[in-house]
């Protein structure tokens, strides 16, 4: 299973680099040069702030944990899993690492990185609701239509039954548990009633859980400014609806493929055909790609060198050192 990813991420380059060139490299950077390094600049800019809005909304789940933790562990998560040959699920385990350096309990960085990525999937579906609906109103005549909500009723139960097994599917989370422990921390997977203690705390606030989810949606609707202001800047503008809808759509296309690394290959076959029902031409199609992996490695290889730089810190730290702060606690089960 391990190869399975690395294939996958070969062949999705091997097919980036026949799009790009079958299309045109010059015509894609021209596309590239239209939107400019201010553009690149803003556009980079109003991903950071969305990378803060998430982590808050992470923070919702951990209260009395400092907000500036889960929005350097959602930075973290986000650098693991675009700008790192890893799949989505690296990220989640990288983020969850970068919790608990920060002093957050090994259960509850576990737990609450679980929660978190439920509520944000739960979002996206609401999100690509939207872009179906957008997308039916303003191209009547798609078939998409079809897959697209035969996709989405699938993922709802999938979802939902995610939730089941967080809620009573013990074998399955010791697993769960033991992949965001292995290879870095023991005590993370070493008694799986913490972890379930901390999830069941979690889900005993469902104010919390509402208003992470609604964060998530916020950043998952607000994203698509990045497009729209991209494609303003290169002289193709579209409306937001169109916008909304390529990107609702693209991103739950992008899940399907979750395991290939960055969804090299996927991501640009798909905003050919997305952008083409809205006119948008295949090399801007691949321009807008190509700016969002440039915006994914500006932001994530100097947070990965940061990540390094503390983890070496701690490597060559003398192993018992006084007044250590005392790692957060899980959440009381309370309400």
């Amino acid at each position: 299973m391990k190869a399975l990813p690395i294939v996958a991420a070969i062949i999705g380059v091997a097919a980036m680099a026949v799009l790009v060139g079958y299309f045109g490299a010059g015509a894609v950077w021209h596309s590239l040069e239209a939107i400019g390094w201010a553009g690149f600049a803003a556009i980079c800019a109003i991903h950071l702030g969305l990378i803060a809005v998430m982590g808050l909304a992470w923070r919702v789940l951990l209260p009395g944990v400092h907000p500036l933790k889960p929005i350097w562990a959602r930075l973290m998560r986000d650098s693991g899993a675009e700008a790192l040959p890893l799949s989505q699920v690296g990220g989640y385990v990288l983020g969850a690492r970068a919790l608990s350096l920060f002093g957050v309990s090994a259960p509850l960085s576990a737990a609450s990185t679980i929660v978190d990525v439920t509520l944000e999937f739960f979002a996206q579906l609401l999100y690509t609701a939207l872009g179906l609906a957008l997308l039916v109103r303003l191209e009547p005549e798609t078939r998409a239509a079809a897959p697209v909500l035969i996709g989405l009723l699938v993922a709802g139960v999938a979802a939902a039954g995610f939730v089941l097994v967080q809620r009573h599917g013990f074998a399955v989370l010791d697993r769960i548990a033991g992949e965001l422990g292995r290879g870095w921390a023991e005590r993370t997977a070493a008694s799986a009633a913490k972890l379930h203690a901390a999830l069941d705390g979690i889900y005993r606030r469902p104010l919390r859980l509402w208003l992470s989810s609604t964060l998530h949606l916020l950043c998952w609707i607000v994203s698509a400014s990045e497009v729209w202001i991209a494609l303003r800047l290169a002289g193709e503008p579209l409306s937001i609806a169109a916008v909304l809808a390529i990107e609702s759509l693209l991103y739950a296309i992008r899940t399907v493929a979750f395991l290939v690394p960055q969804s090299v290959g996927v991501q640009e076959g798909a905003y050919i055909l997305l952008g083409a029902s809205f006119g948008l031409t295949p090399d801007m199609a691949l321009a807008l790609s190509l700016m969002k992996r440039g915006r994914d490695l500006a932001i994530g290889l100097p947070a990965i060198a940061a990540w390094q730089a503390i983890e070496s810190h701690r490597l060559f730290r003398p192993r018992h050192r006084p007044g250590v702060t005392k790692p957060v606690s899980d959440p009381p089960s309370g309400g």
